[in-house]
């Protein structure tokens, strides 16, 4: 029973953390697409298609980052180790997506990234590097 229960807090804890670590890469993907009004200008005029593959490389790319940054895992892999991968990405999604909501509710136009599906697909595309790579 006790090693159920801390195979349980380990799963909460991998997932919790997964999803700190996406969050606070999307959101500084987020923060880096408005001070780069270029880049933000051609994902705009993107079809959506187009964006959410610039997205998702754009997530693979943070993803190679953050290995970079923490080579290890960041909570240790439990025996249900591949959940984080899509629980992780839907929590992403929503919180970039009220960022959005939070960010037009301010009168400011929000960023793509800022929605639940491009947040997702970012996330996703990062966890997905995360989940091959990290030992």
């Amino acid at each position: 029973m006790e090693e159920l229960l801390g195979a349980l807090l380990a799963g909460i804890a991998e997932l919790i953390a997964e999803f700190l670590l996406e969050a606070a890469f999307a959101e500084l993907a987020g923060i880096l697409s408005r001070a780069f009004r270029l880049f933000r200008a051609k994902v705009r005029r993107a079809s959506p298609v187009v964006a959410a593959v610039i997205f998702g490389v754009v997530g693979v790319c943070f993803g190679f980052l953050s290995v970079w940054l923490f080579p290890h895992h960041l909570v240790h892999p439990t025996r249900v180790h591949g959940i984080s991968l899509l629980i992780s990405p839907i929590l992403t999604g929503l919180l970039m997506a009220q960022i959005g909501r939070t960010v037009r509710r301010w009168g400011r136009q929000s960023v793509r990234i800022e929605s639940f599906s491009y947040g997702f697909i970012f996330a996703l595309a990062m966890g997905l590097v995360r989940f091959w790579l990290v030992h």
